[in-house]
């Protein structure tokens, strides 16, 4: 027993002085010849959307500014004031050395503040380091890619980063309901490129065998439904090489060998390879969990009553709420090109079942149900009226009612955001059904309020699954969220049983 416990622990250092080798080694910046012969390389970081996970000030939001460090000069963007979010985009671009392969960036998220300003959280959990915040990355001028704090999370990769690749989230530290500043940030690292289609001079000099001064951008010369710029992009890892004690970069997408993208699904998101393809250019990640939902809404009626609008507040909370879980939350209300207002509903006082499914052909499918997005976005649209305040009408279709919200809505001073809680709740609520939640302890109607003995049993059930914590605006029930299952008995551990295939049925 104690031999196999030695031995154990002598292949465990082993593994370990391995991998550290292995870092050392990947980084190392020796002189090489000229790595792009036809331009002068520059750089470029650019910052496309910054969150606040956690509360800051008490009277008003942060004032953030971003700090790069590149190979050890420093560089500072604007300070955006007052924004729980910024999406505004940032971009710093700087001359590099042509001859040397590896770029270090170091990427700060402040807060200004005029009693000093503040470090906020967007790292991921650092066994060697547990009080870093910042994103430490290397960037490599030969295959377009960077690692370090932040890297593709491929099922080969050494080590996970579950927040997806671009993007650094303070939460993967475990501390999503603690408030020490975590924050979100969005990022994308690229380089000069004479062809114009992001796979740089040595890729394609020295992996593809393809021009380096025509753009391949769309090639798909496998036929297996994805093209070249995302396998490039998607497919790559580091790879350590024992017998050279090296490192070398493998694409596990090789553009001209046909991978079956239809069933590939790494991160088991309900999304394919293809799907995941479809929507990247709206931020999707094939190796970390993405939700997508189309939001349409009515127009005002002809007799005062208002458009039936989704508050922006609302809209951050439940990103806050999906984002912080390394589940990405993307909501189409216009950007992506789904979203549209439609027409007052004149049939009748209430918006039917009928007419929702009606309403999800015209504007949703527009009369095609072989749209490539059924399966693959959620569809959530905000009515006028109907039965109930929110309601399921289809998989991966439900709908909320303005006028029952609004009657639920009170005006309360000392919180800003109850409209947002009530609405945000609601729609987050008929949005977990979509997603296959559907516990039936707290989701019980009439169990809204203390005054119900069910409130009491499930209270311990901290989510807007359950109608104890749904709506506002009293404090108690102020929430936005599902639950994670901590609290004990009557818990139940909504974000662990999510259901993303449940879009697909």
């Amino acid at each position: 027993m104690i031999k196999k416990i030695t031995s154990l622990i002598i292949l465990l250092l082993f593994i370990i002085s391995i991998n550290t080798h292995a870092t050392s080694t990947i980084f190392e910046n020796n002189a090489v010849n000229d790595i792009d012969p036809l331009i002068d390389l520059q750089l470029s970081v650019k910052i496309n959307e910054i969150r606040a996970l956690d509360e800051f000030d008490t009277f008003s939001d942060p004032d953030f500014y971003v700090k790069l460090i590149i190979n050890d000069e420093e560089y500072f963007s604007p300070t955006w004031k007052n924004k729980k979010m910024f999406d505004e985009g940032w971009e710093k671009t700087v001359d590099v050395d042509d001859t040397k392969e590896y770029v270090n960036i170091k990427i700060q998220l402040w807060e200004d503040d005029p009693f000093g300003d503040t470090l906020c959280d967007i790292a991921k959990n650092d066994n060697d380091d547990a009080e870093r915040l910042d994103l430490d990355l290397y960037y490599s001028l030969k295959t377009g890619h960077w690692s370090g704090d932040d890297m593709i999370y491929s099922p080969h990769a050494w080590e996970p980063d579950y927040s997806g690749y671009g993007r650094g989230n303070g939460c993967d530290d475990g501390s999503i309901y603690e408030n020490d500043k975590d924050c979100e940030i969005f990022f994308d690292i690229f380089q000069s490129d004479y062809d114009g289609d992001g796979i740089p001079y040595w890729t394609e000099v020295n992996i593809f065998e393809t021009d380096p001064e025509v753009d391949d951008t769309g090639r798909d010369d496998d036929s297996d439904g994805v093209p070249i710029e995302w396998e490039y992009k998607w497919g790559y890892r580091l790879s350590y090489d024992h017998k050279n004690h090296t490192t070398v970069p493998v694409w596990e997408y090789d553009p001209f060998i046909a991978e079956d993208h239809e069933e590939l699904n790494p991160d088991m998101d309900s999304l394919n390879n293809i799907e995941e393809y479809l929507t990247s250019k709206w931020g999707s990640d094939p190796f970390r969990k993405d939700v997508f939902v189309e939001l349409d809404e009515m127009q005002a009626g002809p007799n005062g009553e208002p458009a039936s609008i989704l508050p922006n507040g609302s809209k951050e909370l439940i990103k806050k709420a999906f984002n912080r879980q390394n589940i990405v939350f993307h909501l189409d209300d216009g950007e992506m090109g789904g979203s549209e207002m439609i027409p007052f509903d004149n049939q009748g006082d209430n918006t039917t079942h009928v007419e929702c499914n009606q309403i999800y052909n015209d504007y949703f499918l527009h009369g095609n149900n072989s749209n490539w997005k059924k399966g693959v976005f959620h569809y959530g649209v905000v009515v006028y009226n109907s039965t109930w305040p929110g309601f399921n009408f289809r998989v991966g279709g439900f709908q909320i009612s303005k006028k029952h919200l609004d009657e639920k809505y009170v005006p309360n001073p000392f919180f800003s955001n109850d409209e947002a809680v009530v609405y945000g709740s609601c729609y987050m609520h008929e949005l977990g059904h979509s997603l296959g939640l559907t516990w039936l302890g707290g989701h019980v109607h009439g169990a809204g309020t203390p005054l119900h003995p069910l409130w009491w049993k499930f209270r311990p059930y901290k989510s807007i699954m359950n109608y104890g914590y749904m709506y506002g605006p009293l404090i108690w029930r102020n929430l936005v969220d599902y639950s994670d299952g901590s609290r004990g008995k009557n818990d139940f551990d909504d974000w662990s049983n999510i259901d993303f295939s449940y879009i697909k049925q």
